[in-house]
């Protein structure tokens, strides 16, 4: 981390992004609340926040099964020997029911979450990313764990585990 990311993470900086992200929508009065601080001073931290590129963005979570996308697939994508990884997410970026994409090591290179309406809608998915590569799909039938809120705790964790594995 840079110095600037370090002191805008202090103990007040994480208490904002705990509730941001338990919360986009509470004011900056009620921030300050939470945290000790005025709406203005909550206002400029969570300003420098958003420049330092801490907090990207704020989001509102859907229930898609609700607005017609109950069906989700985890689709692992391995690519053709022809393709290239630039030209397979330049088209991926183009098919809407693809939510997620992450670029991954080992024996796949993507790991597509994706959205449909049916079973049927999921074949038609399917088939649009088979130009790429091969592909392993996966149902979803439940996510027990949605979103992990990102906290301090995790971070010091993270630092606590490299002492351990670096201690001689």
């Amino acid at each position: 981390m840079t110095g600037e990311i370090e002191r805008l993470l202090d103990e007040t900086g994480w208490q904002l992004l705990y509730a941001l992200q338990q919360d986009a929508r509470l004011s900056y009065s009620e921030l300050g609340q939470k945290v000790g601080l005025s709406a203005p001073a909550v206002s400029e931290r969570v300003r420098k926040l958003e420049e330092a590129g801490v907090i990207t963005g704020y989001h509102a979570q859907i229930n898609r099964a609700l607005v017609g996308l109950g069906v989700t697939a985890i689709i692992r994508m391995g690519l053709n020997v022809s393709q290239s990884s630039a030209k397979a997410i330049e088209g991926i970026r183009g098919i809407a029911e693809v939510l997620e994409c992450a670029r991954v090591l080992g024996s796949d290179t993507l790991v597509l979450k994706v959205g449909a309406t049916s079973i049927e809608h999921l074949e038609s998915i399917i088939d649009r990313l088979l130009v790429y590569g091969p592909l392993t799909t996966s149902m979803v039938l439940s996510t027990p764990v949605q979103q992990r809120v990102v906290t301090r705790e995790m971070f010091s964790k993270s630092l606590e585990s490299k002492k351990e594995n670096t201690a001689p």
